[in-house]
């Protein structure tokens, strides 16, 4: 079970998108079998009448609302990204997870997060998303109920690396190889679709990535620009966002360009070898 997180965003409409493995959509309605887990208060959001099967898009609204209720929160250095994303993947032998699983890892990796914290009446609002096969995703909104804003705990890539390993244990799935014991890679050289994957990995990684970087200095210069009185500045405001979107549309395109190049091609089944018979004198 590999974690992985992502840089964050203002908006929760990507990170579920990548989520679901397709587009947020006002018609397509997320059962429990898909929203797996959230955060304890959503049921004090729903009325027993009221329709518990919610479009992708609403869920995008529900993680957003805590934008509307507090328009000035922000972090320490006037960050408005307030949307984390993380994603676990188990290894690809490993046996199908049921959904209560699924649930008891989600809520799990959200406390080794920090983005739920046992007996805190306003906490965070998050989701767990498992739509694509041995994936689980977590999208949490970092701006709690009372307005504070939630600084995530420090090392949280090194705190979900261990609870990851602990349920894998718990969980009997197979361990991430670490250590001596593992088995040694067998290194190849460098093919030339190789390198150029490797470079167009790099230019598309959401964390150290540049173009990561320069999305980010968009979407900081749109928020600012949208605080500003008059239509000229939420004009101005809306189209840093498309070029933030446009931004990010290249990074996915680089990265499935990267994992094409390096996908290994189907050899040819070798020929059985042939038993020669050894009759007896």
């Amino acid at each position: 079970m590999i974690p992985r997180l992502h840089e964050r965003t203002r908006t929760p409409h990507d990170p579920l998108a990548k989520a679901l493995g397709r587009p947020i959509s006002p018609n397509e309605g997320l059962t429990e079998y898909t929203v797996v887990a959230h955060w304890p208060g959503l049921d004090y959001f729903t009325l027993d009448d009221e329709q518990r099967t919610w479009t992708s898009v609403q869920w995008a609204e529900h993680l957003e609302d805590p934008y509307l209720e507090h328009p000035f929160a922000a972090s320490s250095d006037d960050d408005r990204r307030a949307i984390l994303h993380l994603d676990v993947r188990l290894h690809p032998d490993d046996r199908d997870l049921t959904g209560p699983e699924w649930a008891e890892t989600a809520h799990r990796l959200a406390r080794a997060a920090g983005i739920e914290i046992p007996g805190t009446e306003h906490g965070c609002r998050w989701i767990a998303v498992q739509a694509q096969p041995g994936r689980l995703d977590l999208i949490a909104n970092l701006i709690h109920l009372d307005g504070a804003w939630h600084a995530p705990p420090a090392h949280i890539l090194r705190r979900l690396s261990d609870e990851a390993r602990r349920i894998e244990q718990d969980l009997h799935l197979i361990p991430v190889r670490t250590g001596p014991t593992a088995r040694p890679a067998i290194r190849q050289a460098p093919t030339a679709s190789g390198q150029i994957a490797s470079v167009l990995t790099q230019l598309a990684d959401e964390q150290v990535g540049p173009l990561a970087t320069v999305r980010g200095l968009v979407e900081h210069s749109a928020h600012r620009i949208a605080r500003q009185a008059g239509a000229a500045g939420t004009d101005t405001a809306h189209r840093l966002e498309l070029v933030a979107r446009r931004l990010h549309a290249i990074q996915q395109d680089l990265d499935s360009i990267a994992a094409h190049l390096v996908q290994p091609r189907v050899a040819a089944a070798p020929h059985a070898a042939r038993h020669t018979v050894h009759r007896s004198p």
